[in-house]
């Protein structure tokens, strides 16, 4: 609560994150979006539902709602504090790993550097779109997004550099409010037969891969692109071991459907899923 006090004086919104470091849920009235959403979100909405909904769309500066009885039992359980890098003007490029955190050293200008538990998050000065997987260990965290506070950082701010922009510029933007992405053309899917070399049962694979999809599907609001990179990393994972081929690139097939129907640009979702199933180069393919 100090820490978010804290920030909050300096105009960073901030909630509270549980543990797994995800946003708490919505409360009954707003599941599913069922309230309309708040006002502030992509679709704006009527909500104004005192509570800890709709992940970033809550985080607040203000110091009555941070410290109110509704909020209480959230940060009770809280294991961290999150802040909207949107709402404080500022974009992080999150680096997942000791590739990622190369890549950049090599490319990016540098600006203020704030470590985290596997690699780092760079801040500049700015916003932009958010968007995950926008390379291999590489999300940008900025408008319509959350972010984890590990500590102010070393090293100056810096403006937004044109090379950070240029990470979206290529991406197709997300459906108007209105317009709604069903699905993609039919392709094939995965059976027995297009994957010879894998030692998983057919059943083994199709329930891994249906408890994936769900959590694809149940990401309506934000975060599709993100789980599916991590659906598609885990069940590359699990095939590690086969001599192939193990029909991977159609399990990714499915998995960048999923993402479409709640809205992913199928060029982001593709390159998410692409950069899954590659994240594990021992994969069988």
């Amino acid at each position: 609560m100090d820490t978010a006090l804290m920030l909050a004086s300096h105009d960073v919104p901030v909630l509270p994150l549980r543990a797994g470091k995800v946003p708490f849920g919505n409360c009954p009235t707003c599941t599913s979006n069922a309230c309309g959403g708040r006002p502030n979100m992509k679709a704006p909405g009527p909500c104004r539902c005192p509570g800890v909904c709709h992940a970033w769309a809550a985080a607040t500066t203000d110091p009555h709602v941070l410290t109110s009885p509704s909020w209480a039992s959230a940060w009770r359980d809280a294991v961290a504090v999150g802040y909207h890098p949107g709402g404080a003007g500022v974009t992080v490029v999150d680096l997942d790993n000791a590739d990622a955190v190369t890549w950049a050293r090599t490319t990016l200008p540098t600006t203020r550097v704030v470590p985290t538990p596997r690699g780092e998050h760079w801040i500049y000065r700015g916003v932009m779109r958010s968007a995950n997987a926008v390379r291999p260990g590489v999300d940008i965290k900025s408008h319509m997004s959350y972010a984890r506070w590990l500590g102010h950082g070393t090293g100056s701010l810096r403006e937004l550099p044109p090379a950070v922009r240029a990470l979206t510029a290529k991406e197709d933007t997300t459906p108007a409010r209105g317009e709604v992405v069903s699905s993609l053309p039919r392709r094939a899917t995965w059976d027995r037969t297009v994957a010879t070399g894998c030692r998983h049962t057919e059943r083994f694979v199709r329930t891994g891969l249906e408890r994936g999809l769900a959590l694809v599907r149940a990401r309506i609001e934000s975060g599709a692109g993100s789980q599916a990179f991590g659906v598609a990393r885990f069940l590359a994972v699990q095939h590690t071991a086969c001599p192939g081929p193990c029909g991977l690139e159609l399990l990714g097939e499915e998995i960048v459907a999923a993402a479409v129907m709640v809205g992913v640009p199928e060029t982001y979702a593709r390159r998410a899923v692409a950069n899954g199933l590659n994240a594990n180069q021992g994969a069988a393919a």
